[in-house]
């Protein structure tokens, strides 16, 4: 009989935000996010002049978990995910450890997307959902091998989700995603006319 495993497998950790201490209160979270969209006037003009549709303050705001103690307590949590992912990704830190590199909130808005996109320098990416209105975008994933299908066959509807070109996923609010750093993912369009929040990070092996 012949035999079919897979290699190579590309792994994406899925998980409740509060499976972690400390438990952070959502609308807490919300209410802060909107709030230090509105004072920060850097990142309201840097989103304008990149053609970042909604705001993002990662390119003005480089200290949330200094400024806002809920950043903080968020990060702890962020922590003890990253480090489950890193153990079951088999890595060896070599004593080394896997830290907060960097920290941002994002705002889309009814039409707004973003391109697909790696973060390079980093080992662990992810996202926690604060708001996720009915109808707002899912994370797309692309299979990092894709570019280099060039005669392949398109994959049947009904595939496997491991056999797919693309996987979207449709996180709730105080969920968390990770992938590794080199996974190219996107935010289609948000057709929800409500506001879709996310935290989003990246972790560096220091």
């Amino acid at each position: 009989m012949p035999e079919i495993k897979s290699l190579f497998v590309t792994r994406l950790y899925r998980a409740a935000l509060s499976e972690h201490q400390p438990v952070i209160d959502a609308q807490e979270l919300e209410a802060s996010c909107f709030a230090i969209a509105e004072d920060d006037e850097a990142g309201q003009a840097w989103s304008e002049d990149n053609g970042y549709p909604g705001y993002t303050s990662y390119a003005s705001l480089t200290d949330l978990p200094w400024r806002f103690p809920i950043f903080a307590d968020l990060v702890k949590a962020l922590d003890a995910h990253v480090a489950g992912f890193a153990e079951d990704l088999a890595f060896d830190l070599d004593g080394r450890a896997l830290v907060l590199e960097d920290i941002w909130i994002n705002i889309l808005p009814e039409g707004g997307s973003h391109a697909s996109h790696i973060h390079p320098h980093s080992v662990i990416s992810g996202t926690t959902y604060v708001s996720m209105p009915e109808g707002t975008s899912a994370l797309k994933l692309e299979d990092p091998r894709h570019a280099m299908m060039m005669a392949a066959p398109p994959r049947k509807a009904d595939a496997p989700e491991e056999l797919r070109a693309f996987v979207y996923e449709s996180p709730k609010v105080g969920d968390v995603r990770l992938w590794e750093s080199w996974l190219r993912h996107e935010v289609p369009l948000n057709f929800s006319e409500d506001e879709r929040v996310s935290v989003s990070f990246n972790y560096r092996w220091e």
